[in-house]
């Protein structure tokens, strides 16, 4: 029986309802093709786009904070505790460079979540808003809506876990490891006068010379990782200027 009101009919197994989102006409499909050839709805959408990365690029720099907070808030009770009595043992202090150490991986991993926003935000502000306030300078990026349709239809981490540790041991935990570091050597030293540092620095059956030559080596690392110098892949961050100069990135 032919099926009424144009509707399919049941037995060829191809009928949808009228509410199915999937049925939808080449027009309606592309209906972003549409948008962008109407300049007025275009903008309208371009607008709420960068207002919706903006807000996801705040969220994700609060996690950053959030976990730099906790750093902070461990390191200083580790210290606390280790100076508290001459009793305590001074690897607790070495405890708290391995703590740090961990957060510094969560941050690191959360960096990379962040740029992923923070460098469509760089997008939008160097190419439409840059651009509308001052039209003589061209585009930073001549294929700029190309590159952000890429990056939605297919998002992709833009730095490698090496450049997002050493960002984050540069802007914060080479000062807090560094903190550490002075606090060990501080301990090892000044509550035990009249031993050497060999002695000192000992833990349980492990030598004093072997955990300085771990420390040290370890710390050869943090600071080779965080200052070794090395093109950014990291879009669009501050650069160095002089106070109160406007520049061009």
């Amino acid at each position: 029986m032919p099926a009424r009101d144009g509707g399919a009919d049941p037995a060829d197994g191809e009928s949808h309802s009228a509410d199915d989102p999937t049925d939808l006409s080449d027009g309606e499909a592309e209906i972003g093709r549409e948008m962008a050839e109407d300049v007025t709805e275009m903008s309208s959408v371009l607008g709420d786009a960068y207002r919706g990365e903006l807000d996801r690029e705040t969220t994700w720099r609060s996690r950053l904070d959030q976990t730099t907070s906790w750093a902070v808030t461990v390191m200083a009770a580790i210290l606390t505790w280790a100076f508290s009595s001459p009793d305590n043992p001074h690897y607790i202090v070495l405890v708290g460079v391995v703590t740090a150490a961990v957060f510094l991986l969560i941050e690191a991993r959360r960096y990379r979540d962040y740029d992923v926003y923070r460098s469509r935000v760089r997008l939008f502000q160097a190419n439409l808003l840059a651009d509308a306030l001052d039209p003589s300078q061209g585009l930073e990026h001549s294929d700029w809506r190309a590159e952000l349709s890429r990056d939605y239809r297919r998002p992709t981490l833009k730095v490698s876990i090496i450049e997002a540790v050493g960002n984050r041991l540069r802007r914060v935990y080479a000062a807090l490891l560094t903190v550490l570091l002075a606090a060990w050597l501080f301990r090892i030293g000044a509550f035990a006068p009249d031993e050497g540092w060999r002695t000192t620095a000992a833990i349980a059956d492990v030598p004093g010379v072997v955990v300085l030559g771990l420390v040290g080596a370890f710390y050869a690392v943090v600071y080779a990782v965080a200052f070794w110098p090395r093109d950014r892949e990291a879009m669009g961050e501050f650069r160095e200027g002089r106070p109160g100069e406007w520049k061009r990135d």
